[in-house]
Order: structure tokens, then sequence, then C-alpha cells
């Protein structure tokens, strides 16, 4: 299997797990947490419904290709991990800020 028959969301750069974060808006004005934060969310629930589907469709016999739903299912889950993570450590940042308030 090549890097080229890879999905375009995998083998490019600018695809898969780095762009996650990375919000997509096309307007000049810099988006704010609450959208930056939602895109997020949204990317994470993409790659964990794409991971779902491509099993899905491996356990019905439509695809044969099990290196692409792996990759998917990997990718849907260091998405989630990361995300846990960044949650983890707002928590963390939120509860050393209230402690020190008092």
């Amino acid at each position: 299997m090549t890097l080229t028959s890879l999905p375009t969301s995998i083998a490019s750069p600018s695809g898969g797990l780095g762009k996650m974060f990375s919000p997509d808006v096309s307007s000049s004005d810099s988006p704010s947490f609450g959208q930056m934060l939602q895109s997020a969310l949204g990317q994470v629930n993409t790659l964990q419904t794409h991971a779902g589907q491509m099993a899905q469709a491996f356990a019905q016999g439509k695809t044969s290709d099990i290196h692409t739903v792996m990759i998917a299912s990997e990718q849907a889950t260091l998405a989630l991990q990361m995300t846990t993570q960044i949650r983890n450590k707002a928590v963390d940042a939120y509860q050393e800020i209230m402690r020190i308030a008092m």
C-alpha cells in the first residue's frame, strides 16, 4: 500500500490530527473562544463518526482494507484523548485560579 492510496485527510500534511484544532474561518475577524472550541469538538465528532462508519463497512464486508479502517480508528482515538487532556488541563488551571483567588 502506498501513501497515495490513503485518504487525503490522512496523507496530506494539512489534514488529519494536525488540522483538528485549527479553526475553519473564512472571515478576517478572529474567531471567539467558543467558536474555536465548537469547531474543534465538531472535528473530533467527525473523526469518531467516520471511524465508526468505516468499521461498520469493514464488518459488513463492503471494504477489505483494514489499514485505512485502523488508521481512522487511531485518529479518532488520539483526537478524543487529546480533547480529554486539554479539558483536564483547563479544569486544573481553573481550580488553581480559584485557589489563588481565596
